[in-house]
């Protein structure tokens, strides 16, 4: 394997299109999470990618697990057992209308992990990058302490570590995030936030950025990143920077910080179709490139086009190939018809 990504992952119920919940008495079943989904994109852009996981031993985890598998993913080091899998309910917004997620997550399989469910000597066998995001050690305590180990076994191997902070509000308070990935950060070499995770998480707000109004300040964010490096002494750090327009128009760029320099990749105007997976699909474009030595500013240019083209794909998943991301990279953004 040369990535392995460590997180939950979940049954997704939306109703169809931009229909409100139980406007109609269906929903849309599909699957996302936001290491799955890094491991599913880097599978689509050729990379040798595992998931682990701990799922139940019942019909629904096993259709999870064989979507993986369709897309490439190594699942063999998922753990079974545990009484169910998460879910997460999704309403798209439009317009001023905000989407909006209902969780129903509680006492999922993976949330009452143990250590003996997972075997990193084994795991971590001819790996070069572990992936993991602050949504995963927000799942319990028993997994926070799992992540712990998984990452001090990852440098024990000189695995590349990357962690997108993810901070959910709605899985722990700004104190409890806090105090959980200070402790993990400096196992981390590269740093994956949004505009709000830095302030959440470790109180580093940029100044003069007002992104709910469509205002971003870049010098800000450069020190944003400049401050999270002096703090843990990470590689490289990523913030995505998103102008909320509307729910269906955003704005969407990055930067790339790294040995004490800025790169700033172009902006996209996006018509979204679904954002979910839009920051997940960024982390794997920010691996792929950089495993596959790509420059800074080809880098951050390679994961932004990689995750504009994810807002324009129904599902978490971002079904698209590296000839695709390179095509819009490099300036074919009309979404003219192929022939």
């Amino acid at each position: 394997m040369r990535v392995v990504t460590f997180g939950e992952l979940m049954l997704r119920l939306a109703p169809q299109g931009y229909l409100r919940f139980l406007q109609e008495p269906s929903f849309q079943a599909t699957f996302g999470g936001g290491e799955a989904n890094v491991a599913v994109s880097l599978a689509n852009f050729g990379v040798d990618t595992a998931f682990v996981t701990k799922l139940p031993k019942n019909d629904i985890a096993e259709a999870a697990i064989r979507e993986l598998n369709g897309f490439g993913v190594n699942t063999a080091n998922i753990a079974r057992g545990g009484e169910r899998i998460g879910i997460y309910y999704l309403e798209k917004g439009a317009s001023m209308r905000p989407s909006k997620v209902i969780y129903d997550r509680a006492h999922s399989a993976i949330s009452e992990a143990g250590a003996q469910d997972f075997d990193w000597d084994k795991i971590f066998d001819g790996v070069e990058w572990f992936h993991f995001t602050g949504i995963t050690p927000a799942l319990s305590d028993g997994v926070a302490d799992i992540t712990l180990s998984a990452l001090k076994a990852a440098k024990s191997r000189n695995i590349k570590v990357s962690c997108d902070l993810n901070y959910r509000k709605k899985l722990w308070s700004k104190q409890k995030a806090n105090e959980v990935m200070t402790e993990l950060m400096p196992y981390v070499d590269v740093l994956i936030a949004n505009e709000g995770d830095a302030d959440d998480v470790f109180g580093i707000k940029p100044q003069n950025s007002d992104v709910e109004n469509g205002k971003i300040n870049r010098e800000g964010y450069v020190q944003v990143a400049k401050q999270l490096v002096d703090k843990f002494g990470f590689k490289a750090v990523a913030i995505t920077l998103r102008e909320s327009i509307s729910a269906n128009d955003n704005n969407w760029g990055a930067m790339l910080y790294t040995e004490s320099e800025a790169h700033f990749s172009k902006t996209y105007q996006v018509r979204i179709v679904d954002r979910v997976g839009g920051g997940d699909s960024f982390g794997a474009g920010l691996i792929y490139a950089m495993l596959s030595g790509y420059g800074a500013q080809d880098t951050v240019e390679f994961a932004v086009a990689a995750s504009a083209l994810k807002h324009t794909v129904e599902g978490d998943y971002n079904r698209v190939s590296v000839q695709e991301v390179e095509q819009l990279k490099g300036g074919n953004a009309s979404g003219r018809v192929q022939r």
